[in-house]
């Protein structure tokens, strides 16, 4: 007959937490207090991306930004900047509308609950639950793509994902102690992150590897279930890089709201599965003779790919800009808010400036 399996414990998370936590410049060490701001930034940075990756950026965003009424009273054009090669362009401009309502409905102190958390510009249920948790220790169950992958592993939950998520939040709740809920939350993130990985989960140190029912049937990497993406269908379109004799370059602000909301980038055509290349003089901010570069710039958004067809061209010095455009200085172009995609427009042109991300 075999064995009953015995249920998760809390303490038992708790312990091996106290003993390998991870060393994060935004995380509060053991007896300090967290600072909310940086618990809250951190959060939304950390949405689609990596630690490894957030890290540089997290410390530069707070040097430049130290305090959540620093970054309400900077520059939507600064925060931008700050943020360009993180991605996701609409988190940076929730995370300054977000400092703003703070700011200006809360005298500057983030509110210390879930619902007061989620009125907020750009905090979700993952973000309220999270900041809730580590930064006021209040009892919220804070759900990313880590805590998903242990807690259907932990119940062998078959829901496929999205769908799952609620039975998550459920038995998170349920092991949720209401002493530590802060440390518990981490450490559930730090599980995932470092032992309950998606490959070759390290079962052998968990601490839940007892009540674990996906390593009991021997499952561990077929959890969590998840629907099938649909994959986008690929865009096209043109990437025209300008440049005048006096080593400046053509850019232009993209609309604040939309994909890349805000950001910098050379002028291109629309976007579009059905984009006729014969046409792009069309969409040329001048026009000049254009010379177009054999080798597209590939890019792929979480909706679909896209392919740039890149041209160039250089004008005068002094040369006036199109209406609603600007000349940059090439030794200047750091300074502008270029996603990744427009880093390696500029880069394919064979000009000088950031590597792209």
């Amino acid at each position: 007959m075999d064995a009953p399996v015995p249920a998760p414990r809390a303490a038992d998370l708790l312990a091996w937490y106290d003993r390998h936590r991870r060393a994060l410049p935004w995380r509060a060490g053991a007896g300090e207090r967290p600072d909310p701001y940086r618990v809250w930034a951190s959060e939304i940075m950390l949405q689609q991306t990596t630690v490894a990756a957030v890290k540089p950026y997290y410390e530069r965003f707070m040097a430049r930004f130290p305090t959540v009424r620093a970054l309400a009273e900077a520059p939507s054009e600064e925060v931008m900047q700050a943020w360009a090669g993180l991605g996701y362009y609409s988190r940076a401009r929730n995370l300054h509308a977000c400092a703003q309502a703070v700011v200006a409905e809360h005298a500057g102190r983030f509110p210390d609950t879930e619902e007061a958390l989620r009125a907020l510009p750009g905090i979700g249920a993952y973000t309220a639950g999270a900041v809730a948790a580590i930064a006021f220790d209040r009892p919220a169950a804070a759900v990313d793509g880590n805590v998903e992958r242990v807690m259907t592993r932990l119940f062998a939950i078959e829901d496929a994902l999205p769908g799952a998520r609620p039975q998550v939040r459920d038995k998170v709740l349920a092991l949720l102690p209401h002493d530590r809920p802060g440390d518990f939350a981490q450490g559930l993130m730090d599980l995932g992150a470092t032992i309950c990985t998606p490959r070759n989960p390290a079962c052998g140190l968990c601490p839940w590897r007892e009540p674990c029912r996906a390593r009991i049937e021997g499952t561990q990497e077929s959890f969590p279930r998840k629907a099938p993406k649909k994959a986008g269908i690929t865009r096209y379109g043109a990437a025209f890089v300008l440049t005048r004799a006096d080593r400046a370059i053509l850019l232009r602000t993209r609309p604040a709201k939309g994909l890349l909301g805000g950001m910098a980038e050379v002028p291109t055509s629309e976007w579009r599965a059905d984009y006729e290349l014969d046409g792009a003089a069309q969409d040329a901010p001048l026009p000049l003779r254009w010379h177009r570069l054999a080798e597209p710039v590939r890019h792929v958004f979480t909706h679909f790919p896209l392919e740039l067809t890149v041209f160039t061209a250089e004008v005068p010095p002094r040369t006036a800009p199109p209406a609603g455009m600007r000349f940059t200085p090439l030794v200047a172009l750091a300074g502008e808010p270029l996603p990744s995609l427009m880093l390696k427009v500029v880069e394919r042109a064979g000009l000088a400036g950031r590597k792209a991300s």
